[in-house]
């Protein structure tokens, strides 16, 4: 792995653990990835690592249609959720693909780099990318 790279995305883990908005499956697989670093696992846990970042970022879509629905409601609180709704909207409208959490921005920060996880010559790069 491009150890430029791989810095990168451990700094951007360390941010993401500690990101109030971050699920605690997503936290247990960064620290997984973290501890697996170096050692003949890194690769199982790379792939992990990605499929539940690809899996819990928030689409801007899903997120207005949560924050607008009755459940949104119930878990936000009604202002909260109504508010979390209008921003939504807004940074949709300037081109937002993600919710702007600061987990969710941290995770896109970490998925732009995904196809830079691995050289060309590593060995195990069609097996992430399956």
């Amino acid at each position: 792995m491009n150890k430029e790279v791989l810095n990168y995305i451990a700094e951007k883990t360390r941010e993401l653990i500690v990101a109030p908005t971050c699920s605690n499956e997503t936290k247990e697989a960064a620290q997984a990835w973290l501890n697996a670093i170096g050692t003949e696992s890194e690769m199982a846990e790379t792939k992990k690592y990605i499929a539940e970042l690809e899996e819990d970022i928030m689409p801007i879509d899903n997120l207005i249609r949560f924050a607008g629905s009755d459940n949104g409601k119930a878990y936000f609180g009604e202002e909260n959720a109504k508010n979390i709704e209008s921003h939504a909207k807004e940074i949709k409208a300037n081109g937002a693909k993600y919710c702007d959490c600061p987990a969710c921005l941290v995770v896109a920060q970490i998925l732009e780099k995904k196809s830079e996880l691995f050289n060309e010559n590593n060995r195990f790069m069609k097996i992430l990318f399956l």
